[in-house]
């Protein structure tokens, strides 16, 4: 067979030619996969990043859904219950007389100690709801919960209404970046230095029952607040209406009937049993988007 040794050379080199050609393209085709893939990493990483500097990201809820106002609603209805819950259990089993622990908490209450309080066991509960009211207000929604630090967390939340006043959107910005950053939760030594600093009398009297989970719930719910991207350039704060103070319909929700309001007179604050939460937004303009929770004084009184 004369002829078949040239074609076999022939075909021989063709195929080594389209392997090298295949191998080359191959390498090519992989390289360049290699860098669509860098390419999509940095551009994650890059969508990953703007959504933290614009505050987009956002912090999420069970079950997935991003935090609304509505979710803030639910979000304050579960800590209501701890609330009430706690308070419930100091009356059944109380650790110290009805009476005294009325005075602590009217002592520890602010502009509270003018109302008659006979210490019965629904006003003492009432007045535990209302110092705890106080308490996760001013030590917990109005001031940035951050750091395991009292003094850091009051630096911040100054530095934040600083950046506030004078331009909203940076300080959501500002304020989502660093609550990325937050403490995961309550420490004890967190939660007994804002209990001895708002309601020092009670957490002296209730050494042994303090609301440590009412307070871990209530460091979440600020933390949620503060931390959610859907409110936009927002900042949400609670405000606790005062002992005897007006009962405005804007402003509060009664939880239980109100005797000289229906016969058109005039009543007033007897406890709020939860604070209430504004959303204050451009040019300080204050939405309420959950109003206080309150008892009104003829509610309050036995007779009443």
């Amino acid at each position: 067979m004369p002829n078949s040794s040239p074609f076999a050379v022939e075909n021989t080199e063709q195929y080594q030619y389209v392997l090298t050609n295949f191998r080359i393209a191959h390498e090519k085709v992989e390289e360049q996969r290699v860098q669509l893939e860098e390419q999509e990493q940095q551009v994650a990483q890059l969508r990953a990043r703007i959504e933290l500097l614009e505050g987009s990201s956002g912090l999420q809820i069970p079950g997935g859904n991003s935090v609304d106002d509505f979710s803030i609603r639910n979000g304050a209805s579960q800590l209501d219950k701890l609330i009430n819950r706690w308070a419930s259990d100091i009356i059944r089993q109380p650790p110290a007389p009805l009476h005294l622990i009325c005075e602590a908490t009217l002592n520890d209450i602010v502009n509270g100690a003018e109302s008659v309080f006979t210490g019965t066991s629904m006003q003492v509960q009432c007045l535990l709801r209302h110092a705890l009211a106080e308490t996760i207000s001013e030590g917990f929604i109005n001031c940035l919960i951050v750091t395991n630090s009292k003094e850091a967390n009051i630096q911040l939340t100054r530095i934040h209404e600083h950046i506030f006043a004078r331009d909203p959107t940076v300080a959501a910005v500002w304020r989502r970046q660093t609550f990325s950053a937050a403490v995961e939760t309550c420490t004890p030594d967190m939660a007994n230095s804002i209990l001895s600093e708002h309601i020092p009398h009670l957490t002296h009297l209730l050494d042994s029952v303090l609301p440590s989970s009412v307070l871990e719930s209530a460091y979440h719910f600020s933390r949620m607040l503060h931390g959610t991207s859907s409110s936009g350039d927002a900042f949400y704060r609670a405000f606790v209406p005062e002992l005897g103070s007006a009962l405005y319909p804007r402003q509060i929700e009664l939880v239980k009937r109100c005797l000289k309001n229906e016969r058109g007179e005039v009543d007033r604050v007897g406890c709020t049993m939860f604070p209430g939460l504004v959303k204050v937004g451009f040019d300080n303009i204050h939405t309420v988007v959950r109003r206080a929770q309150v008892i009104c004084e003829c509610a309050m009184n036995p007779s009443g």
